[in-house]
């Protein structure tokens, strides 16, 4: 019991300066330290337009890990229309476009492009090839509800919805047959607990 007693305050002392420590407010930086470079990588659509398949898209990744991401590149990105399996090189295929949905609406990637997407795999199998090389892996891809899913009423998974029913042409790009603006209706808003996976932001997502 006396060595203990002994012991007891040294161990809590050595404990305070760790707590001390802890306890202090980060230092602040000067926001230009904030990011030295700006996101460095590949998009896709400057070679390929909306036209790149696996094969290219590993290709052109593999490179990166070989020869560029020592000097801070990480970035893999696949453009728009990853969806769509007969696109053209020099401009998007509108006359018969082979659109790619599941059951509820939501684009997924072109198997005949994107062979390992197969299967209701999606983009995972590639972003593990690219995440094992220490590399990021993007997409693009269109906020709002595809219209493909609304002529099609697809219904809104874990709901009694369709797409048709969440639905709304204003403030949507003339002419775009992609997507269209979510904007839930009185009794959508009524219905649906958790929000549409299709009914994504703008722009591009990192995994």
């Amino acid at each position: 019991m006396l060595i203990a007693k002994k012991i007891l305050p040294l161990v809590c002392l050595g404990l305070l300066p760790g707590l001390a420590l802890a306890q202090r407010p980060a230092p602040k930086t000067d926001f230009h330290q904030w990011a030295a470079t700006p996101p460095m990588g590949w998009n896709s659509w400057d070679c390929y337009g909306p036209t790149v398949t696996e094969a290219e898209v590993k290709a052109n990744a593999d490179y990166m890990a070989k020869h560029l991401k020592a000097s801070g590149w990480e970035y893999v990105v696949v453009d728009i229309r990853w969806y769509v399996g007969n696109d053209t090189a020099h401009g998007y295929n509108e006359k018969d476009p082979d659109w790619n949905l599941d059951q509820y609406g939501r684009f997924v990637p072109a198997p005949n492009r994107f062979p390992s997407a197969a299967g209701g795999q999606g983009f995972k199998p590639l972003a593990d090839y690219l995440h094992r090389q220490g590399l990021k892996f993007g997409i693009h891809i269109m906020r709002g509800v595809p219209v493909q899913a609304v002529q099609r009423r697809l219904p809104i998974k874990g709901t009694q919805l369709t797409a048709a029913d969440i639905y709304t042409k204003e403030g949507s790009a003339a002419g775009c047959t992609t997507c269209t603006r979510w904007w839930p209706t009185a009794r959508a808003r009524r219905s649906i607990t958790t929000r549409c996976l299709s009914c994504t932001p703008a722009g591009g997502s990192i995994l």
